[in-house]
């Protein structure tokens, strides 16, 4: 048997969410075009045979401007620093810019305290002609000296086999962390947070969708039926209005929709309650910061 951790590493939007979904089959991780969607650390575990491989999705590195994202960005550097294996994703739709160069930073620095597999995956293939694939993979090659090179589509799952098969390479032998039907350890609780911060996400624009958050007041099972009340939490009466509509139709649609992919993947009828409320400055607040998790 083998069993290794590997993190999940890039700038903001190179489709980090994208790949751990596409390895698991199955949605664990929200996803949306804003950065910085991915706030927590979130573990998907791949069961292969022989092997089981613990993937940790981190929030993008970047140059912090709140206390929220500076936590952000500590998590990804301890996952970094703990992890056996690293991917880190870069995208093919676009040359190698000032996140990629920070984030090799860091990489490089994690390498110097401790030696491990760093495997450049370069998403977003899908996207590029295959004549300008070439030049941009071999750009980003140089850039530093990768264990393996390995081109996917997170979005298609093209060539995610050969990652996965990759990975179990460089696995060492060890028995499994986890049971055979462990998938994540996200509770139900901050899966359902996360569903409805993803709707607003998809649906807000400017500031808006990162002066949001989401705490679940009430999360009950009544046998195939979960009662759920959530507060949104915004940071100005402006965003409050933006989040609720006019008539409330923005509310109304971010719970219709979150309601659906909540009793998808929780198989369970779902009667959702939603409410909005102002918390000022909740971004530098550490105490409401440790309340949501983060």
């Amino acid at each position: 048997m083998k069993f290794g951790t590997v993190a999940i590493i890039g700038r903001p939007n190179v489709g980090k969410s994208t790949l751990l979904n596409r390895l698991l089959e199955q949605k664990i991780a929200i996803v949306s075009d804003k950065p910085q969607t991915t706030r927590t650390r979130i573990l998907g575990v791949v069961h292969v045979p022989g092997a089981q491989i613990a993937l940790l999705d981190t929030p993008g590195l970047h140059k912090p401007q709140h206390l929220l994202n500076r936590r952000m960005v500590r998590t990804t550097v301890d996952v970094l620093d703990e992890a056996d294996i690293v991917y880190v994703l870069m995208d093919t739709t676009s040359t190698p810019g000032p996140g990629d160069l920070l984030v090799l930073d860091h990489v490089k620095g994690a390498v110097r305290k401790r030696s491990r597999p760093i495997i450049l995956v370069l998403n977003k293939v899908d996207l590029v002609n295959k004549l300008k694939l070439l030049p941009v993979m071999e750009t980003y090659a140089r850039l530093f000296e990768w264990t393996d090179v390995v081109p996917v589509s997170a979005e298609t799952g093209d060539n995610v086999d050969r990652l996965l098969s990759v990975t179990v390479a460089h696995l060492s032998e060890g028995d499994a962390a986890y049971d055979a039907d462990t998938v994540t350890d996200q509770s139900m609780r901050t899966l359902a947070a996360e569903m409805i911060r993803e709707k607003i996400l998809l649906q807000t624009y400017e500031e808006v969708p990162y002066s949001v958050a989401v705490e679940i007041d009430e999360f009950v099972e009544e046998g195939k039926l979960a009662r759920i009340s959530a507060t949104v939490l915004v940071e100005r009466e402006s965003h409050k209005a933006i989040v609720i509509g006019k008539h409330g139709e923005r509310l109304k649609a971010v719970g219709t929709d979150a309601r659906r992919d909540m009793e998808q993947i929780f198989g369970m009828k779902v009667f959702l309650q939603l409410w909005v409320k102002v918390r000022e400055s909740w971004r530098e607040d550490e105490h409401a910061l440790m309340e949501l998790g983060y």
